[in-house]
């Protein structure tokens, strides 16, 4: 009989490892779980400060800003978080809706540069020909990420995409602005 009391040790000791193993995750589990509730607070936070601010901004107001000259609210508050360094904005902030008199200058640099791409254009272009015009390598996802800024830039009215994927600056900008072409 003593080496069924023999075998049934050796199974405990195998079953209290296995407990002490999985103890263990589950304490590595719960670091992270601290840490993924940690980040959802932050964002929570960030998303509600944004909306906040966005709340307080009104047109009148960015609009007078760029008229004195002044960076836009969605700029100034993204030179706040990055410390007076150029920062691009996703989201709400980065491409306001274009107005008569708006230069784009209240656009951040990759924007801008987009537009100056179509703006230079014999005729309309698409994202895949805007790509290595500025700066970036001929990928699908750098191909991709400037299709989406080109549509975006379209729906805020600085673009204008009657073919499909085949983008010209904006009619009612160029009637507007003499130096467009």
């Amino acid at each position: 009989m003593g080496s069924l009391f023999e075998e049934l040790e050796a199974h405990e000791v195998a079953a209290r490892v296995r407990v002490e193993e999985l103890e263990a995750e589950v304490a590595v589990l719960a670091g992270k779980l601290e840490l993924a509730r940690e980040s959802l607070e932050r964002l929570r936070i960030a998303r509600e400060t944004v909306a906040d601010v966005l709340a307080e901004m009104t047109p009148e107001k960015s609009a007078a800003a760029v008229d004195a000259g002044q960076p836009a609210a969605g700029e100034r508050l993204a030179s706040a978080y990055a410390g007076g360094a150029e920062r691009q904005v996703i989201g709400v902030l980065t491409v306001p809706n274009w107005q008569p008199g708006m230069a784009s200058e209240v656009l951040p640099r990759a924007y801008r540069d987009i537009l100056e791409v179509v703006a230079d254009a014999p005729g309309p272009v698409r994202a895949k020909q805007i790509v290595p015009r500025i700066g970036l390598p001929a990928e699908t996802g750098k191909i991709e990420g400037t299709r989406s800024k080109l549509k975006r830039l379209v729906e805020q009215g600085w673009l204008d995409e009657d073919i499909p994927g085949m983008f010209t600056p904006a009619r009612r900008r160029m009637a507007a602005s003499p130096n467009s072409r």
